[in-house]
């Protein structure tokens, strides 16, 4: 049977306005297995858009396509069952910090039917080996770097078995070291679970790794949608002026 709409995720000609317009009829899709980082200044509604994504947002106009379905209109408990598929890891990485790392991910598969309680922490290890944090199992948030909290929040994400994973500017404030490590490790899990991504960065070295294609936005609108090569083949001066304001910043950091 064909799937009702073309695309795994569409923005169909969303607005959105709180004390002034942050979207402004945007429009930009993404295939199965796809990841497209959405970049832009702060302000333009790069983690407004997640939000929608997530149903946290409702649009004031527009249509919202996701898991190939229109969600615009669900009500809470139909988003409840859509996140078990639609997961998100906050910039925060949003742990509990009285859980110890493993018990961190072990709430989220609390909330799974398909594991036993024995094999539970078996899963727990699997998950902190995939984001090489196995060692960590016993800490507490406390312990360890905000990067790490960003792996963790990536681990227990990925408990929920997710079709599509969110990332809410998963390489802000970490070193350069750690940078490259969060964004191997989403290269790894895009191409070993086939997940299907949304990037939200600042990050130009994360974007140039992990993404298909990119959505620059300006003032609320969609001011390019394409691959890489094409991005950077894009003569409009709100998009170069980005991309050399970030080549700027490299030279100065090195």
């Amino acid at each position: 049977m064909a799937e009702p709409f073309k695309h795994y995720l569409e923005f169909q000609h969303v607005h959105k306005t709180f004390d002034r317009p942050i979207l402004v009829d945007v429009g930009f899709h993404v295939d199965n297995g796809e990841t497209v980082a959405i970049i832009g200044r702060s302000g333009v509604g790069k983690s407004v858009s997640l939000q929608h994504i997530m149903g946290f947002l409702k649009p004031d106009s527009g249509r919202i396509i996701l898991g190939y379905q229109d969600v615009t209109d669900f009500t809470e408990n139909q988003w409840r069952e859509v996140r078990k598929r639609v997961t998100m890891v906050f910039q925060s990485g949003a742990l509990f910090d009285s859980l110890t790392i493993g018990e961190n991910i072990l709430f989220s598969l609390e909330l799974r039917e398909d594991y036993d309680q024995s094999n539970k922490m078996d899963v727990v290890r699997g998950l902190l080996r995939l984001v090489d944090l196995e060692d960590a199992v016993d800490l507490y948030p406390a312990d360890i770097s905000t990067g790490y909290k960003r792996a963790v929040a990536i681990a227990r994400a990925l408990a929920a078995q997710p079709a599509c994973i969110l990332y809410d500017e998963p390489t802000t404030m970490v070193d350069p070291i750690m940078s490259d490590h969060l964004g191997n490790l989403m290269l790894r899990l895009k191409t070993q679970l086939n997940l299907t991504s949304v990037v939200v960065t600042h990050d130009l070295d994360l974007m140039n790794k992990v993404a298909d294609r990119v959505v620059f936005l300006h003032d609320g609108g969609v001011v390019f949608c394409g691959t890489l090569p094409e991005l950077y083949a894009f003569d409009h001066p709100h998009v170069q002026e980005f991309l050399r304001l970030d080549e700027v910043s490299m030279n100065l950091a090195g």
